[in-house]
């Protein structure tokens, strides 16, 4: 089918960093880069799709000192204060944050729990930061025995709630996370609830794929709204619909992995449309850079490299693609929470000649600021269009 339809394929490698952002000793993630890094520590790492578009460049590799990238390159800096998710789309879509969501290191206040027990209709175990592998490994056979759910949180903005899929099932958890939700607002309002349901036995504890993340609604108007208020669709791919909690989609595609998340894609781009997919690909920081896997984060980055040929003979000409990250999640840097880092920025197609410098953006906000001039749309926050036609 021949598209003639302009389109915007917005894919963000959650945790996918570049570097140390010039802020990052406040964080505590000074000297973390986890691009960088992993290809210091994966020698035979082979992802030569990312790297002619652009990547190869921002990586100063000097095989690549002399070639044109396919696209344009360049890196973004975060304006919004924090390093999670929420906070990294929010600004995307056009969203700044002057205050970071509440975080709860010690653990919850008593009461906050009481209100929450109470109103759910559940005792719980845990309430300590912590891994989520850790804690269902530590507390899994007495939540099993007893019927409680685990709650937990994290460096992040989240409040977590666990439990074994034979003691309460999938629809209870998510009832459950519901009421958190409903709990959690005004000083308590963290970012996301997140029902981690799993399964199997001690010390073969595995969290199954069913996750769900139950956000706070973004609080101002995102490019999405934007784009769906002009009639146009917004297809959202991944964790994007929980991310903004439902705003501004006009489709959305739970997925079980990337690979997954990638089949979306090029379901949706066979369909012959105009607006945006966005598209979230979580593994790189869900299944490798939390868990400080350096192998299996190469090799996340690999299967996305071998998809993007698939991508690329997706588009037509008048589709614009748009890669980047909301944060880094660095696996050779300490502890197992997101890093403060720059993002990649590459861009191909309608609105962008190759090999475009896009230099360093000051938020993640010009990416807003391009997808309106792109689609013809009203622009959203403070962020600037970087379209290079050259």
């Amino acid at each position: 089918m021949k598209m003639t339809h302009p389109r915007i394929c917005l894919i963000t490698l959650d945790g996918v960093g570049i570097g140390a952002a010039p802020d990052s000793a406040a964080y505590g993630d000074e000297g973390a880069n986890t691009l960088g890094h992993i290809l210091d520590k994966s020698a035979r790492i082979a992802i030569p799709n990312l790297l002619s578009l652009g990547l190869g460049k921002l990586l100063k590799l000097n095989s690549f000192a002399d070639s044109a990238p396919l696209g344009a390159y360049g890196r973004m800096v975060e304006k919004s204060a924090g390093k999670d998710t929420m906070t990294g789309h929010w600004e995307i879509a056009g969203i700044f944050t002057g205050l970071p969501l509440p975080v709860f290191p010690g653990g919850f206040p008593p009461e906050l729990i009481e209100e929450f027990e109470r109103r759910a209709g559940v005792r719980c175990l845990g309430n300590i930061a912590a891994s989520g592998t850790e804690i269902i490994e530590k507390l899994g056979p007495e939540s099993r025995a007893k019927g409680m759910p685990i709650v937990y949180t994290s460096a992040d903005s989240v409040f977590q709630v666990a439990a074994h899929t034979d003691v309460i099932a999938l629809e209870e958890l998510y009832r459950i996370c519901r009421t958190a939700r409903e709990v959690l607002q005004g000083p308590w309002a963290v970012g996301r609830v997140i029902a981690r349901p799993f399964t199997g036995s001690p010390g073969n504890y595995v969290r199954t794929d069913e996750r769900r993340d139950f956000s706070l609604p973004p609080p101002a108007r995102t490019i999405l709204d934007s784009i769906r208020d002009s009639g146009l669709e917004v297809v959202g791919i991944g964790k994007i619909e929980d991310i903004f909690a439902g705003r501004g989609l006009t489709r959305s595609v739970h997925t079980h992995d990337d690979q997954d998340g990638v089949r979306a894609l090029l379901e949706a781009l066979g369909r012959d449309f105009s607006g945006m997919i966005f598209v979230n690909l979580v593994d790189f920081d869900m299944k490798y850079g939390h868990r400080r896997d350096i192998p299996g984060f190469a090799g996340a980055l690999e299967r996305f490299d071998r998809a993007l040929p698939d991508i690329l003979n997706s588009l037509s000409g008048a589709d614009t693609l748009i890669i980047t990250a909301d944060h880094g999640n660095d696996p050779t840097h300490h502890g197992t929470d997101h890093t403060r880092e720059q993002v990649p920025l590459l861009a191909l197609g309608r609105g962008f000649s190759s090999a475009c410098n896009l230099g360093t953006r000051s938020t993640f906000a010009d990416v807003a600021a391009t997808v309106a001039e792109l689609l013809g749309v009203s622009s959203v926050g403070e962020g600037r269009s970087f379209v290079c036609r050259r």
